[in-house]
């Protein structure tokens, strides 16, 4: 591994050649990759190969140890480039080249039209534009909070300038000065609809500058241009450095140069022919195309995890004469959390800080640290808070990437912010494997007065799309604790749904706090509330109180009813719904778009299990409106009394 990027203050002229040959194969590589998969994104690939020749070649990064904790970290934003990354790894020794051409775009390698982290050599997967330099902020702020010494570069497209997510991270890098981030754009003026300026114009060097960074304009294809301007971004400290890299889409090959056509089009074979006999390569497509006829899945080295090392504490206790909302309960595990792994304050302007030998803890916010309570944390532990202000596209993006690198990460939300604006981005980071703990409050029709625009009334549907995310809605403030310090210590996408209102505390019938005591959180388990014989309630949220106060009045009427607590309906527990069909009736009960979240989640249980039961759901069926909680559960049939009704005229006679 090498000491520090672009070590030397100039190239010389054997390396100048030695760079100017390798972009030449890596150009026969990208247009025999494309052809032979008779797709791809060429036009590109071809006006960045300069750039991305010399940044791998010189940015401290190695073939032998692709995953050194010390290496930097460079970014492909404009993940449609793939071809000129792959055959510059390859061609570098990151990975085989053969393998490369022959596999490109095929079900049985990683070599995907977008790139993708599995492949050495590459940080995150891209393809949604606009997301990386987000993502490069996530990753020089963890080398700041490691207080480990590598630089971040972040490639990108021309085009992709027009995304307001570049605008948010532009603002938060400056923000936070992330001197060790270094920006360089592929400015071949083309995108796949034609002229950038037609498409949609822009002044990418002003805005920029507008936001404090020094811009600095070269040749993309002028090695000694490249260099140097990257070298002036790695060993700045006092600036942060975007290059404007002029380049000619298409580069080396005369008949597609300046062709938006080809932005994402292939050759075909006469094409191709012409192509290689100019750039004076050996035409073996051949052998590529039996190649790949006989391809067999192909296995990288594995991206090493850390190991979660967090002191997570003791559970704090909410009696039953106490009344909370389930966000306090949060903001109060997370300080308590912080400031057992950071035992005292520092300095804003110092990152760090952390109990020796235990992973950091960073804790992202969006202008509402009072309101998701992450007030405290930020008090107590300012170094490692980040506040990302208005930006939640951004913000999302960062912590996604933060996460990645060890760093038990929790970004709090409103649920329409955190879930629904930011849904692509946490799309993105589930594909990453990111390791996100995302706490929304502010859900559900319990936000109320604030209206339809801000009751997030799909945070199960949204997330549950997302493989690796985790949905997890507690009932109380005792629960809600338990389940903070575990989603702190277990790695993996979390998602903490709660509302808005303080509640009382759930109690077991013998009126002792039903999650505190022994109570111990485990994922995926339900907690039976109150057992019964005539009917079944299952729920999940703050609601679930409701459900309670039901089965204890009816029980005074005689009836028996069942109330099923579902903390975790992302991985119901098949045994709990069962066990509920055998009384008969099952009730979903949520604070929820009824089709798309518990609800729906039971009844595919139901079918699945072939279970004979009358079923019936409670939940939201239309954008709600302005009032208080209680009085907009009245209006959809999710008070007592409308829950109450929907129990006995469904039970049998």
């Amino acid at each position: 591994m090498k000491d520090k990027s672009f070590l030397d203050s100039r190239l010389k002229t054997e390396e100048i050649k030695h760079l100017a040959e390798t972009a030449r194969l890596c150009r026969g590589d990208i247009i025999k990759m494309t052809t032979l998969a008779g797709s791809g994104h060429p036009g590109g690939s071809l006006s960045s190969i300069d750039i991305l020749t010399t940044l791998y070649s010189y940015a401290k990064v190695d073939p032998k140890e692709p995953f050194h904790p010390l290496r930097d970290r460079i970014i492909i934003s404009c993940g449609h480039i793939s071809p000129g990354v792959y055959s510059t790894l390859g061609r570098l020794g990151f990975i085989n080249i053969d393998d490369v051409i022959s596999g490109f775009r095929n079900e049985k390698t990683l070599f995907e039209g977008h790139v993708v982290r599995d492949v050495p050599g590459i940080e995150w997967s891209t393809g949604n534009l606009g997301q990386g330099l987000s993502a490069g902020c996530g990753f020089a702020i963890a080398s700041r909070i490691k207080k480990e010494d590598w630089n971040v570069f972040v490639v990108m497209s021309d085009g992709e300038q027009a995304k307001g997510q570049i605008a948010e991270a532009r603002k938060f890098a400056k923000k936070y000065n992330l001197t060790n981030l270094t920006v360089i754009i592929d400015y071949n003026q083309l995108q796949i609809s034609g002229w950038i300026h037609d498409v949609m114009p822009q002044n990418i060097k002003a805005n920029y500058e507008a936001d404090g960074w020094k811009v600095l304009e070269t040749n993309g294809h002028d090695y000694k241009q490249i260099y140097e301007a990257l070298r002036e971004g790695a060993h700045s400290k006092d600036k942060l450095v975007a290059i404007i890299a002029r380049t000619t889409m298409g580069k080396g090959i005369s008949f597609i140069e300046n062709k938006w056509e080809f932005h994402g089009k292939a050759l075909n074979i006469e094409q191709y022919k012409q192509a290689i006999k100019e750039l004076g390569l050996v035409d073996d497509l051949t052998k590529y195309s039996k190649r790949r006829e006989k391809i067999h899945p192909l296995l990288l080295g594995k991206r090493p995890e850390e190991k979660i090392d967090i002191d997570v504490g003791t559970p704090f206790i909410y009696g039953p004469e106490e009344k909370t909302d389930n966000r306090s309960a949060f903001g109060k595990a997370l300080a308590d959390i912080g400031k057992r792994n950071f035992p005292a304050r520092f300095d804003a302007k110092q990152a760090g800080g952390n109990v020796p030998g235990k992973n950091p803890l960073a804790v992202l916010d969006c202008d509402l640290s009072t309101s998701v309570k992450t007030a405290s944390f930020a008090n107590n532990c300012s170094c490692n808070f980040l506040q990302g202000g208005v930006q939640e596209h951004n913000t999302a993006t960062v912590a996604g990437a933060l996460s990645t690198e060890g760093i038990v990460t929790f970004f709090a939300d409103f649920g329409v912010f955190g879930i629904d604006e930011t849904y692509n981005q946490h799309r993105l980071n589930d594909i990453n494997n990111s390791n996100l703990k995302l706490i929304c409050t502010h859900c559900g029709l319990d936000v109320g007065e604030d209206g339809k625009t801000h009751q997030c009334i799909d945070y199960i549907g949204a997330m549950r799309n997302l493989f690796g995310f985790k949905i997890i809605v507690p009932a109380d403030p005792n629960q809600t604790d338990r389940v903070v310090r575990y989603i702190a210590k277990e790695r993996g996408n979390f998602i903490v749904a709660m509302g808005r209102s303080k509640l009382p505390i759930a109690l077991a019938e013998d009126c002792s706090p039903f999650f505190g005591g022994k109570y111990e959180f485990q994922y995926g388990k339900a907690d039976i509330l109150r057992d019964g014989n005539d009917a079944s309630i299952i729920t999940c949220g703050a609601i679930s109180e409701k459900a309670i106060k039901v089965s204890d009045s009816l029980k005074t009427k005689g009836y028996s009813v069942r109330v099923v607590n579902i903390s975790c309906p992302s991985d119901i527990d098949k045994d709990a719904i069962r066990q509920a069909a055998n009384t008969g009736l099952i009730v979903t009960l949520e604070d929820h778009h009824k089709e798309t979240g518990l609800g729906s989640i039971v009844a595919q249980v139901i079918a699945e299990e072939s279970l004979i039961v009358k079923f019936i759901k409670i939940g939201v069926d239309h954008y709600g409106e302005s009032g208080k909680p209680e009085e907009l559960y009245k209006l959809f049939g999710m008070d007592e009394a409308g829950i109450t009704q929907a129990v006995l005229s469904n039970l049998k006679k």
